[in-house]
């Protein structure tokens, strides 16, 4: 790894500092993170759910309110529509089921990953038709469905679309397009993931209905999953919901949530139990059997019930991981036998490949080779392919630059999926390899670390950790801090660990602190560090072990 230590303006942090009455430490941790004054302090530490925007703000929210109510004074039948992600399923769960609280013709429909695809499907919509849904509310989909859109109008049923996606040049011609990165929208807030979006819809039907934020606190929960599931920026409203839907999920958590937790009990969760605990079992469901699956397990009130939707989940998600780990083998394999291991990508195939775990094995060959990666695997008579980029690398723009073998792509900067025919596989990989290799920087082929400060392990106290805390929830925009130590050692107790010895625990000190760390993946540098000393990048992180709690080390990378 490369590590950058991040440059900060000391004269702001020195102002902070004082005016805060806090040491310099906290202050440069605030100032990397864009707050430089006492009141953006306050709103940082202590979010408020009156900061939240009027939802009224967001273009076509009255005409979406106007219709749903019109829908319920004509005894309609509303069809919940969205994505198989978890972003998508929990937006469908939350307002799906706040319709359902005060209104009972209310259906959900979550499209097939494999006979429908992402987005709004022609089924859904002939769905919709053959069960007389007048209307159907498009979550974390939509944006650019402007012929399914049209061809729901021919049979009488209408779309109210919620969305965070970027626009295309046509809006779809919709009774209402929520989405705040319309650029004739001036929501004060853009960053929504779709069940945020959900979320404002459901506050101003709220609104409408008399009821205040206190009414409806309860699903945010759900919102706080789809926020950490789906890499959105925790600032700004993100980090009022996010927030406010962990106090949720730690006080009062629906049964759902209870039994996705299962035996991993812990006093506090932190928004990273929720990614990693959380969001794989609710992708599963949509990557192994139907989406489906999450949405009547997030919707259920049953606590025995809502267990045993849960253990069904649960051996998605062990099947999930199975095949993870065996196709993550079969392609490093493949990349070895190929002798591929220094090209500027990695781009793998074999025909039976699980379509549902290309992207996450995508991932995981990012980890040990660090370059733009893709995974194909036969679809029907193509071959489709999910993609992953590294930090700084636009995959998008160099999948677009191979677009005369391609039938159709999509995606963004850092991810995408495409399909081609099996004749042209070998002339996308080849020029993808040439592409990638003209255009990437010598920078992004590194993996980089990027460090808050460096601090003796002093520093790491009790009154440290207690302020250190209140910076959560942690995501994109307000990242875990990151932290140097020089001349470290280990005091004798560094071992491998796993059941492979992949991962490192150790006790390190500088002499004047000792404390525990963990480095996984980490393994292969034992005999360094009980060489002598080193140096550390690592996150502090609070260990719970059958109740106790202590403070540990993450260590990033050593050297």
């Amino acid at each position: 790894m490369r590590w950058t230590i991040q440059e900060v303006d000391s004269e702001k942090v020195k102002q902070l500092a004082i005016a805060l009455q806090v040491d310099e430490l906290i202050a440069r941790l605030l100032v990397q993170r864009g707050i430089t004054t006492f009141e953006e302090a306050k709103t940082f530490f202590r979010p408020s759910l009156d900061d939240l925007h009027d939802p009224y703000l967001m273009k076509d929210m009255d005409r979406a309110v106007g219709r749903i109510e019109t829908a319920i004074a004509n005894q309609e039948n509303v069809l919940v529509f969205g994505d198989y992600d978890v972003d998508g399923t929990t937006a469908v769960s939350l307002v799906s089921s706040y319709l359902r609280s005060y209104y009972n013709r209310v259906d959900t429909y979550i499209p097939d990953r494999y006979t429908e695809g992402y987005g709004i499907s022609r089924q859904g919509i002939d769905y919709a038709a053959d069960n007389d849904c007048k209307l159907i509310i498009a979550l974390d989909c939509g944006i650019k469905s402007i012929d399914l859109v049209a061809y729901a109008k021919t049979l009488g049923v209408d779309f109210i679309i919620c969305d965070h996606h970027l626009p295309g040049e046509t809006i779809p011609d919709a009774v209402a397009v929520l989405d705040p990165k319309r650029q004739d929208c001036n929501y004060p807030y853009d960053e929504l993931c779709g069940c945020g979006v959900g979320f404002k819809l459901i506050q101003a039907l709220g609104q409408n209905r008399g009821q205040t934020i206190d009414d409806l606190t309860s699903y945010l929960d759900l919102v706080a999953v789809a926020i950490g599931a789906d890499i959105v920026p925790i600032d700004g409203e993100n980090r009022v919901l996010a927030y406010y839907g962990m106090e949720i999920i730690n006080k009062f958590p629906r049964e759902s949530i209870t039994a996705l937790f299962g035996e991993f009990r812990k006093t506090t969760y932190d928004i990273s139990d929720v990614v990693f605990t959380i969001a794989p079992r609710i992708n599963a469901a949509g990557r192994i059997e139907s989406g489906n699956y999450a949405v009547d397990l997030l919707t259920e009130t049953d606590p025995k019930v809502a267990l045993q939707k849960a253990h069904e989940i649960e051996l998605f998600n062990t099947e999930r991981k199975d095949l993870d780990k065996t196709i993550t083998e079969e392609a490093l394999l493949q990349i070895k036998i190929n002798k591929e291991q220094e090209n500027a990508t990695t781009v793998v195939y074999k025909e039976t490949w699980h379509k549902g775990v290309i992207g996450i094995v995508a991932s995981r060959l990012i980890e040990t080779y660090h370059r733009p990666t893709l995974v194909f695997t036969k679809s029907g008579d193509y071959l489709a392919a999910s993609a992953r980029s590294v930090p700084g690398f636009d995959v998008y723009k160099a999948i677009e630059a191979c677009k005369e073998y391609l039938i159709q792509f999509g995606g963004h900067v850092s991810a995408a999926g495409l399909t081609l025919e099996p004749r042209n596989y070998q002339k996308f990989k080849d020029k993808f390899e040439a592409v990638v290799a003209a255009t990437i920087s010598e920078s992004c082929q590194e993996e980089e670390v990027k460090i808050d400060a460096e601090i003796p392990l002093s520093k790491i106290t009790p009154k440290f950790i207690r302020i250190l805390k209140q910076f959560a929830p942690f995501g994109p925009k307000n990242r875990t801090p990151v932290f140097l130590t020089h001349n470290l050692r280990d005091t004798g107790y560094a071992k491998q660990i796993g059941s492979d010895s992949s991962h490192l625990s150790l006790n390190v000190t500088d002499g004047d602190s000792t404390f525990k760390a963990i480095a996984f993946g980490k393994g292969n540098k034992l005999s360094e560090v009980q060489r002598g000393e080193f140096s550390a990048v690592y996150c502090i992180d609070e260990n719970e072990w059958r109740g106790d709690v202590s403070v540990q080390l993450r260590v990033k990378d050593l050297k």
